[in-house]
Parts: structure tokens; sequence; C-alpha cells
């Protein structure tokens, strides 16, 4: 196989303890092993890539490191018989742009139980627009219907509606004909919100109860959270009898303090939403539904897209709060 020459998105360990960001001529030499070689045509920034390029030891432990969690592309090569030369594969989730060398760079070489073939009803582009977020709320509702959720048993509260996951969530409820009511802290997005199919839209501070209570009067009948701390303790105190609250982020914080009561006399679900080590039936079931009746409809809307010389601004600007919609990279 040629050495090839590309180029890469690298964060560096200075001597003084800061980090610093540029971009890098690498070589496909240099790349971890893996049995499947990879051009990517895209990669998405996320907040987590934010994070690790910038020094965040409790995503990335150690540096020089290529960031970028989401990325797709097609095959170059592969030493198994799991994929053919040119197709086209996404790759998220597992160790993926944090531990191991990620998606900002123009090649990537990973093992072959880590990409998924593109769905033929989903463009490159739009696998990306959907990346990790729109994975990590389809697998919301999806762990959620298993344990018996369905739009007949009354609305369900969205958490952190404006973010990257709280927006496909929105987005992917209404397609299923659910009632949804999205909790903003944004004045400023519930036009948005609306316009991916909110009924409602509450102010964060709604689904934030002070009242010390462990049990509150019903107010949605599931949740889908993305803040943790007590917006969870909200969203389960308030939940209907038997529906499922779904967990997937910590904006505010990773602490809980609730009480046994909304499960032992609710029935309520908490559910656990861990998309690393998603099985990969499920997996492939998830982007499936992604590529088909639960494609979002607004994709085309949120994107940017840049190329990678424009990367480490757009990082800045995520990390100080003044980030808007997806932002990918097209190499």
């Amino acid at each position: 196989m040629e050495n090839i020459e590309f180029k890469a998105f690298v964060s560096r360990e200075n001597e003084d303890g800061t980090f610093s960001r540029k971009i890098e001529n690498k070589t496909t030499a240099e790349l971890p092993e893996g049995e499947v070689l990879i051009k990517v045509s895209y990669a998405a920034l996320n907040y987590k890539d934010a994070l690790s390029a910038s020094g965040h030891k409790g995503i990335t432990k150690t540096y020089p490191h290529v960031p970028g969690v989401d990325a797709v592309g097609e095959v170059v090569s592969c030493t198994t018989n799991d994929f053919t030369e040119g197709e086209a594969v996404i790759v998220t989730s597992y160790d993926f742009g944090m531990n191991t060398s990620g998606g900002f760079q123009e090649y990537i070489r990973v093992p072959a139980a880590w990409p998924v073939k593109l769905p033929r009803a989903l463009s490159m582009e739009e696998s990306m627009i959907l990346g990790t977020g729109g994975f990590t709320a389809a697998l919301s509702l999806y762990k959620m219907e298993q344990c018996g959720q369905n739009p007949a048993m009354g609305p369900i509260l969205v958490t952190g509606a404006s973010g990257g996951v709280g927006s496909m969530a929105v987005s992917i409820l209404a397609l299923n004909d659910y009632e949804v009511i999205a909790a903003s802290g944004k004045q400023s997005a519930h036009t948005y919100l609306k316009e991916l199919g909110a009924k409602h839209i509450i102010d964060r501070a709604e689904a934030n109860d002070q009242s010390g209570r462990p049990l509150l009067r019903t107010k949605w009948a599931g949740a889908i959270d993305t803040v943790g701390d007590n917006t969870l303790a909200t969203c389960i105190k308030a939940c209907g009898r038997n529906g499922s609250v779904a967990v997937c982020g910590l904006v505010a914080s990773p602490k809980l303090d609730t009480t046994v009561y909304p499960f032992i006399l609710n029935g309520v679900n908490l559910l656990g939403i861990e998309t690393a080590e998603t099985p990969r039936n499920i997996r492939l079931e998830i982007w499936e539904k992604l590529a088909q009746e639960w494609k979002p409809q607004h994709l085309q809307q949120i994107k940017e897209i840049i190329q990678l010389e424009e990367l480490d601004g757009y990082i800045d600007q995520m990390l100080a709060g003044n980030s808007k919609g997806r932002v990918l990279v097209k190499f």
C-alpha cells in the first residue's frame, strides 16, 4: 500500500501545559492500526471535539491528537471481507476521535467493527449533519418505544431542546406523531423549535422544579433529557404512569438527586443512552431509520460547510457558546 501524505488538524500539548492547534502534514503510515483505510469526505464538529482540541484530559488523555468523533468517506482498502474499495461508510462512536485519531484529517484508519455502510437513502453530507447527535436522539426514542412509549400516552418533553441532540430529538419525535414540549433557555430559538415540530415551548426553569417534592402532578408522558442534575429529577417526578425518561446528556451536571417514588408508584422507566458501544445490529437499524422514516426534514437548513483551514476559528466559537446548527468540514 502506497504511503499517502495528507493534511490533518492536530492539537498538541506545549511544554508550559497550554495547548495549540494547527494543520500539519501526516502520512498514512502514521495512522493507528486497523483493517479499514478510509478517505474522508466530511467530518462534523461536535462540542466533544472542541473540548478534545483544547486539551480536555477527560476526553483525550494523550497528545498530539487529531479530534473528530464523526466522519464519513470512501473505503480505500480493507484487509477483511467487511467492506469493498470505494464503498461509502460512516464512522462514529467507540473510541473514534477521543483517544483514537479522529475525523479532522483527509485519511483515517479504524477497526473493521467500527464503520457502518452509508444507507442508500442518505447522502454523505446528510449523515454528518445527523452525526452522533442524530444517532443519540434516535436511539433515545428507539429505547423508549421498546418500553412501550407511544404517542397516545401524551406529550414528550425534550430538555436542552435547541442543542444538537435536543433539536434532533424534537424533529424525530414530531415525525413520529408525538406531541413535543421543548424546554429551552433561548428565547431566540422559539421559532426554530416550532419549525422542527415542537407543539409547546417552555422556559427551562419550568423543567427545573425547586419545590423539593418527591412527586409532581403529571406534566408529560415521557422525556428525553440532555441536561442532567435537577432538570433530570424534574423529568422523572412529573412523568406519567409507565412513561420513559431517556438520559443522554449532562449539560448542567452529572448529579441526580431524587427518590424511588416515581419508579415504584408510577412505573417510570429511566433509560441510559450510551451510543459508543451500541450493539452493531441496533446501530445498523438506527441508521436505516434515520435514512428513511426518521429522517429530520430540516437538515439542509442547519448545516454550514467549511474547509479544514477554518476549523480552528469555529472551535473557538463553539467553546464561547456562539455556535449554531451543524458545522461540517468538507475535504
